[in-house]
């Protein structure tokens, strides 16, 4: 019987970048930071600046634009076409990646670049507390903070690894692609339901892992936060067309989506709302009439 083939990597890791050609980025990605270009980012007539895609790190902010109901400007960056390695877009986030805010009133009235899209979304809350989207209770600010981090520690980059070995990474490497759809697939169904037991009113954040005494929750704390706002467009993005390719089976009928049935009534309830519907359209393409309109001029921090 022949001895098991073992995988022995190469000396250097660059050796193999050349077997990732052929997934959808490769244009693109690169193991280097900085600008490639000298172009500067647009600015508009608000106060805050958002440059955006509507990919679901992107609609996290668009969504509490819209519900904190402020003035701002959204430029959309074309992450396929490298928008985001221009030398304005490196000065508002030096990792390239969307999306980026620049306050232009921020503290001691000086410009504030944040990157990180949950960054952002703490930096608004604190800014707009009025609308007390994020608690100030110590033990209500730790459970909403608690499902921010599960959110940008997990949930999300789990999602988005799954989608990469699902439809972006290259057609002709099948072992790798079913290892990396099993690996990361499974995680996102066991965040699925970390999340649908979550609704369905189990842990109470004292150490119970039973139902609570309330039963089931509507929002992942009682009232309405950042923290539905953070969760809701990588789990909606599961039972939307945003996985699916021709040939293959859709990605809600693949994890068997519709057995969180907490999770999709939840999903439902955010998505019904009117804010949240807009925010989804934030960057989707051209600019929309909600936004502050102006002839945009260069700026650069």
């Amino acid at each position: 019987m022949a001895a098991e083939k073992k995988w022995t990597p190469p000396p250097r890791i660059e050796e193999l970048y050349k077997s990732t050609d052929g997934n959808n980025f490769s244009s693109i990605n690169r193991p280097t930071a900085g600008p490639r270009s000298d172009s500067l980012l647009q600015r508009g007539s608000a106060t805050l600046q958002l440059y955006s895609l509507a990919t679901p790190n992107g609609a996290k902010v668009g969504i509490l634009l819209e519900e904190l109901g402020v003035a701002y400007d959204a430029h959309v960056v074309n992450i396929g076409a490298g928008d985001q390695f221009t030398a304005g877009f490196v000065g508002a986030n030096p990792n390239s990646k969307i999306p980026a805010l620049i306050d232009h009133d921020g503290p001691s009235h000086e410009p504030l670049a944040i990157m990180e899209s949950l960054a952002i979304m703490l930096y608004l809350c604190e800014k707009y507390p009025e609308k007390e989207f994020l608690p100030t209770d110590v033990r209500l600010r730790s459970e909403c903070m608690q499902w921010i981090f599960f959110q940008g520690a997990g949930q999300g980059p789990m999602t988005g690894n799954y989608g990469h070995f699902m439809v972006y990474a290259p057609p002709n490497k099948l072992e790798t692609r079913d290892y990396g759809v099993a690996r990361y697939g499974m995680e996102v169904q066991k965040y699925c339901d970390v999340l649908d037991r979550h609704l369905a009113g189990y842990g109470d954040f004292r150490g119970n892992a039973g139902m609570r005494t309330e039963g089931a929750r509507s929002f992942w704390w009682n009232n309405y936060t950042v923290a539905d706002m953070a969760l809701f467009p990588w789990a909606r993005m599961l039972r939307t067309k945003g996985y699916d390719r021709p040939g293959q089976p859709r990605t809600q009928d693949f994890l068997g989506f519709e057995k969180y049935k907490h999770l999709n009534a939840w999903i439902d309830r955010i998505e019904a709302r009117a804010a949240v519907q807009r925010g989804l359209r934030v960057c989707a393409g051209s600019p929309k009439p909600w936004l502050a309109q102006e002839q945009p001029q260069t700026s650069r921090l």
